[in-house]
C-alpha cells in the first residue's frame, strides 16, 4: 500500500501586537512623527495616496495585501493601514563607516541577504556586537522585522550595534567595494576556507538566507568566497552559527591589531 503525500502549511509568524499601529490616521501621524517604520501594509482594494506619497518621501517600504493578511495580523478596525514601528533608529551607512575610519579603526561589516527568521537576526547580531562589528547591514525589502522577539534573543544587543537599511545590497556592496573593503561571501560554492582569508584588512562579509543561500550575483561580486569545512554527515548549519564560526576567526587575526 502507497504511502499518502501530506503537505504541512507553516503557521505565519507571529507578529508582536506592542509595535503594531493601525487605522489610517493613526498611520499617518506616525509617518509624520518620523518614527522609524519597519513595514507598512496597505489594503490593496483601498485608496492610500496621501500615506503612500510619505511613504515614499520617508523611504519606508509598504506593500499592498489582501484584506484577509490584514486580518491575520489583527481583528480590530485597522480601516485597511497597519503599521510596524522598529524598535531601533536606522543609521546611514556613509556616516558609520566615516566614524569607523576618523576613529582609525579597521573596517568590519555584516551584511545579511535576506535572513528572514527574527531569532536568526538576533541571534547574529547578538554575536555580531560581541565581535567588534561596527555595522549590521539589511536590506530594505526581504530581512527580517526588528521586533520586540529580535531585541529579546540578541540580548539588547540591537541598542549598541548601528543598523543600516539599504534599498539596494548590490549598490551597497559597490560603495563599500569603492571605499576599499574587500567582499567576502561565506558560501559553500568554493574551495577557500574561511580559514584562507585575510579578515585583518577592512571586510564586509556576506551571510546568506536560510533558505538558498546568499544571492548569485553578489557572489560574482564578491573578492572572495569563504566556507565552513564540514566534517560530519549534515550538510550544513545554521546561519547564525555560521555568523559565529566566521566573525570569531575574524576576531582570530584581529586580536593585537585593534
Amino acid at each position: 500500500m502507497e504511502k499518502r503525500q501530506y503537505t504541512v502549511r507553516k503557521p505565519a509568524p507571529k507578529q508582536s501586537t506592542a509595535d503594531m499601529v493601525f487605522g489610517t490616521q493613526s498611520v499617518l501621524e506616525t509617518l509624520r512623527s518620523g518614527k522609524e517604520i519597519e513595514r507598512l501594509f496597505l489594503q490593496r482594494e483601498l485608496g492610500f495616496s496621501e500615506i503612500e506619497k510619505l511613504a515614499k518621501e520617508t523611504g519606508v517600504p509598504f506593500q499592498r495585501v489582501p484584506i484577509e493578511k490584514l486580518n491575520r495580523i489583527t481583528r480590530k478596525n485597522h480601516q485597511g493601514a497597519i503599521a510596524f514601528v522598529s524598535q531601533i533608529q536606522y543609521m546611514p551607512l556613509h556616516n558609520v563607516l566615516t566614524q569607523v575610519y576618523e576613529d582609525g579603526k579597521t573596517p568590519l561589516l555584516l551584511l545579511l541577504d535576506r535572513i528572514t527568521d527574527v531569532r536568526n537576526f538576533g541571534a547574529i547580531a547578538r554575536t555580531a556586537e560581541c565581535a567588534g562589528v561596527q555595522a549590521l547591514i539589511v536590506p530594505t525589502k526581504g530581512g527580517a522585522q526588528i521586533n520586540a522577539d529580535a531585541m529579546k534573543t540578541s540580548s539588547g544587543a540591537l541598542n549598541f550595534l548601528p543598523v543600516c537599511r539599504e534599498p539596494n545590497l548590490y549598490e551597497t556592496l559597490l560603495y563599500l567595494r569603492n571605499s576599499g573593503l574587500q567582499i567576502v561571501a561565506c558560501t559553500e560554492k568554493t574551495e577557500k576556507s574561511v580559514y584562507d582569508i585575510d579578515f585583518s584588512i577592512p571586510t564586509v562579509i556576506i551571510m546568506g538566507s536560510e533558505e538558498d543561500g546568499i544571492s548569485k550575483e553578489f557572489i560574482h561580486l564578491a573578492d572572495s568566497g569563504a566556507k565552513i569545512p564540514l566534517i560530519g554527515q549534515v550538510e550544513s548549519l545554521n546561519v547564525s552559527v555560521a555568523s559565529s564560526i566566521v566573525l570569531y576567526e575574524a576576531v582570530r587575526q584581529r586580536i593585537g591589531k585593534i
